[in-house]
């Protein structure tokens, strides 16, 4: 509070009221706060640093000159200790409900038995909420104002009449020549503050070495809750500490309140930079891409909320660090998704998978691009470069080929996701040459190409990126695979079932050799054997793939067996032993079929009916 134009003290006077309040003087004086008083006392005291600093310049005499400035090295140091002790009784951590959704029951419950831990800021709940909306809300307890963007929620840290005292005080500090010695103390105690904001945040004091040698398991969570954290930071709690420091500091110098503002949040802003720094220059890998296009859109999100609380030439540091943690995320991310297509084409496994299942390649490949397909709005801005690819004239066995000019229209991202999959489908390819039997390679082929057509039908931003016309090449490369998966068994065995080599030409027999039709039959019935016991334990994982696949076997097998045995059933019956040789009826193979790629073994012996 200013003290009224039209009160009148003596320079005397003056130097009595500020000895009276020397704290090195009295006990009194140490053990009480001028502002914690009466106010016409804090008015009295005011009046008489004002009278003082006055006098200082028509004062010629050396010894009045030396009382006069022993006064107001009194004075600033009893101010610089009022300055300080205001700003500490009214400097607490921002309450949990202000860093927290209102609208939220369970917010509101929490942030109410909070204790103020870190663990306020950890717990899944905020997860799955929007922090625009945390941090749109009004609040009842606080003055909120809005700058240039909608998301930045500034809340009044200290009442309206202790800003007013803390004015008046730098003012007259700064005026005296004691800048440098109000802004340490401002600075210093509202760091502590802004640190215990970071505490209750869950924003933990780590160098950038400390980062990259965590564990990225326990990365992906600080990923997760810097996010949130960082939303609050820049939004609320730096943009709170530029409010206040406007409050107390502006139009008292030249950018003083800025100055004030950078002694507070510099060393917190750089420690909050730091994890997202340290991210971006870490170690490539796969795993990583996701949290670090997380980590690139929550930042991206935060540049016009950095550039609007960091707006002055002091804090343009705090500007450029953050532009360029964007810049290497962003590099990250290309170079990442560079080297999961070269991870891919050359991952080396050589072991077969069982039963020519899937194979796990297959499997986190396509889990990898349908989630890339999630975060297409970013990768469509980031990846702005085709592939690198084979060409058909290139020669280079150890690459696939692929033409651009078939693919006109598709962004660079899309046709980075059809490169994977040419060169995923190129890798399996090679695998499945170390399958012994050809109608396993078939079977091998069509289960990894139908679950990649089944992956991308799954996704409609896939598809849409992917297109119906490489789908339909696709599909009909996995039908391929099954026809030749048939052709490679069945023929052999349907091959049985034909009539050439049992007519006997003049004969006085019936015409058919039952020796050669005993023989044929003891073949059929040992290939179909080998078949049932070895193709039950392969397995096709798709059930509607492998019914389809079922009954393809069935229409081609049954009619043939059905027609076969009423062609030349009696000839066996006839003889001895026909149950040696007629072993099955087309009922049994029927219900052998529903044995095949279940992965599972079967006993040594058809399941038989009576004949």
């Amino acid at each position: 509070m200013e003290p009224p134009e039209d009160s009148k003290i003596g320079l005397e006077e003056a130097e009595e009221i500020i000895l009276r309040w020397d704290s090195t003087a009295s006990d009194e004086a140490r053990d009480k706060m001028i502002f914690d008083g009466d106010r016409l006392e804090v008015d009295r005291y005011l009046h008489a640093v004002d009278r003082i600093q006055r006098s200082i310049s028509s004062i010629s005499i050396s010894d009045d000159q030396a009382k006069v400035n022993s006064a107001i090295q009194i004075a600033m140091a009893r101010l610089e200790d009022e300055f300080r002790n205001i700003l500490l009784i009214h400097t607490a951590p921002i309450e949990a409900d202000s860093l927290t959704d209102p609208s939220s029951s369970t917010h509101s419950s929490s942030a109410a038995s909070s204790s103020g831990a870190a663990a306020d800021f950890e717990d899944d709940p905020y997860e799955d909420k929007d922090d625009d909306e945390i941090l749109q809300r009004g609040d009842s307890s606080n003055s909120v104002s809005y700058r240039s963007t909608s998301s930045i929620r500034e809340i009044d840290l200290i009442p309206s009449d202790a800003v007013i005292d803390l004015r008046s005080i730098a003012e007259r500090m700064i005026s005296a020549g004691y800048l440098r010695e109000c802004i340490q103390v401002y600075g210093s105690v509202r760091k502590s503050a802004v640190d215990s904001s970071f505490r209750k945040l869950g924003i933990e004091k780590l160098s950038i070495g400390d980062i990259q040698r965590l564990e990225w398991a326990q990365l992906e969570t600080k990923i997760r809750r810097w996010i949130r954290a960082a939303k609050v930071c820049i939004r609320i709690v730096f943009a709170s500490e530029k409010k206040l420091c406007e409050q107390i500091f502006e139009g008292l110098g030249t950018a003083i309140d800025d100055a004030c503002f950078m002694e507070t949040v510099k060393g917190p802003a750089i420690q909050l930079f730091n994890f997202a720094e340290a991210i971006s220059i870490s170690r490539r890998s796969p795993e990583k891409l996701f949290k670090i296009l997380d980590l690139h859109d929550a930042l991206m999100d935060l540049i016009p909320d950095i550039d609007a609380v960091f707006e002055s030439k002091s804090s343009e540091s705090i500007r450029i660090q953050a532009a360029e943690i964007l810049s290497r995320l962003a590099e990250a991310a290309r170079g990442i998704l560079s080297e999961f297509e070269n991870a891919v084409l050359r991952e080396p496994s050589r072991v077969p998978v069982p039963g020519g299942t899937i194979h796990p390649l297959t499997r986190y490949v396509m889990n990898y691009i349908s989630l890339i397909s999630d975060y297409k709005q970013t990768l469509n801005e980031l990846i702005v470069s085709k592939p690198s690819t084979g060409s058909r004239y290139s020669g280079d066995p150890t690459t696939p080929d692929m033409e651009f000019a078939e693919r006109e229209g598709k962004t660079p991202l899309a046709l980075h996701l059809i490169w994977i999959i040419v060169i995923l489908q190129f890798n399996l390819d090679g695998k499945s040459k170390h399958y012994k039997d050809a109608s396993l390679v078939h079977l091998f082929m069509m289960n990894n190409v139908h679950y990649i057509v089944q992956k991308v039908k799954g996704s409609p931003e896939l598809r849409e990126m992917i297109g119906d016309d490489y789908l339909r090449k696709m599909t009909g490369k996995f039908r391929l695979a099954a026809t030749n998966y048939q052709r490679a068994t069945w023929v052999r065995v349907l091959y049985c079932l034909r009539d050439e080599g049992l007519h006997v030409s003049g004969s006085f027999s019936s015409g058919v050799s039952k020796s050669a039709l005993r023989e044929r039959f003891k073949t059929f019935n040992a290939m179909f054997e080998e078949v049932h016991r070895t193709q039950a334990t392969w397995l096709v994982p798709d059930s509607q793939l492998r019914e389809e696949l079922r009954i393809s076997i069935s229409e081609k097998l049954i009619p043939a067996y059905r027609s076969f045995l009423g062609r030349f059933r009696n000839h066996i019956e006839s003889g001895k032993h026909p149950e040696n040789y007629i072993k099955y009826s087309a009922e049994d193979l029927e219900n052998a079929v529903l044995d095949f790629f279940e992965g599972c073994p079967v006993s040594q012996h058809l399941r038989r009916r009576s004949h």
